[in-house]
């Protein structure tokens, strides 16, 4: 699995569809529903951390240092938090379909990509991600509907999941401050999707190493293995539901220290 990346159009065309149901979801919760996924967060919450989120990615592509721009000292909605929200999101779009290529700009996961690809990636399932949150909170309205997502709520492909898979796991978990920990026994673990993406990580008391692995051939041994359909490893490592199969118990033991907050 040499390149898991999806091109720029891909993330963009992603980004603008996340953005636009989350803004709809959002609308249909009303802003003081809870949000199941993000416990102790209301829909208004969620706008405003999403909508700071972009204008912090604008500023990283105007060139900002990011080590001085935080993104909770960023000024939230004032009136309208979903209209407040579609419209960072169309500058965004509108500043990454206008930069080049090689724009400089900061970046700040391990592997990354180009800044303009880097960017529009981290949008891309930032948004994904949220906006399945916002679908919880639309169901949690509805007490048969309060539950996590499921693949059945997926409107993005297995393509999609397996990058926000590998962003998750090669750029997050590779950091110093993220990924799981194995304090008194160091192992290997195998998370591989149906559609033959695969990565093997070591997982011990510093950060985690991930390496890709072809899809032909078997396993490399390991200690254990979290294995499914690529949207329910998305959704399951991510910690918004899915249902992998997990005979290792993976994601209880991964799911607070691989939590990206």
């Amino acid at each position: 699995m040499s390149d898991v990346h999806l091109d720029l159009e891909t993330h963009l065309d992603g980004l603008a569809v996340a953005a636009d149901r989350m803004a709809t979801w959002a609308q249909e919760a009303g802003l003081d529903a809870p949000v199941p996924t993000c416990p102790g967060w209301t829909v208004h919450d969620l706008l405003a951390h999403q909508g700071r989120v972009h204008r912090w990615a604008l500023a990283a592509l105007s060139g900002a240092d990011l080590a001085t721009v935080d993104i909770d000292d960023l000024d939230g909605p004032d009136g309208d938090a979903v209209a407040w929200l579609r419209a960072g999101a169309a500058e965004l779009l509108d500043v990454l379909r206008a930069a080049p290529d090689d724009l400089v700009a900061p970046t700040f996961l391990k592997e990354s990509p180009a800044p303009r690809m880097f960017w529009a990636r981290r949008q891309h399932h930032e948004a994904t991600i949220h906006a399945l949150d916002a679908l919880a909170a639309r169901d949690s309205r509805d007490p048969r509907h309060g539950r996590a997502p499921t693949p059945d709520d997926a409107w993005f492909d297995d393509a999609t999941a397996v990058d926000g898979i590998d962003e998750l796991l090669v750029g997050f978990w590779q950091r110093r401050t993220n990924g799981p920990r194995a304090e008194a026994d160091p192992y290997t673990a195998v998370v591989a999707a149906d559609s033959g993406a695969r990565w093997l990580l070591d997982v011990g008391t510093g950060r985690v190493t991930t390496r890709r692995l072809p899809p032909d051939g078997p396993h490399p041994e390991a200690a254990a293995v979290l294995s499914g359909p690529a949207t329910d490893l998305y959704l399951a490592l991510w910690n918004r539901g899915g249902a992998p199969h997990d005979p290792d118990g993976l994601l209880a033991r991964w799911s607070h220290p691989g939590r990206i907050t």
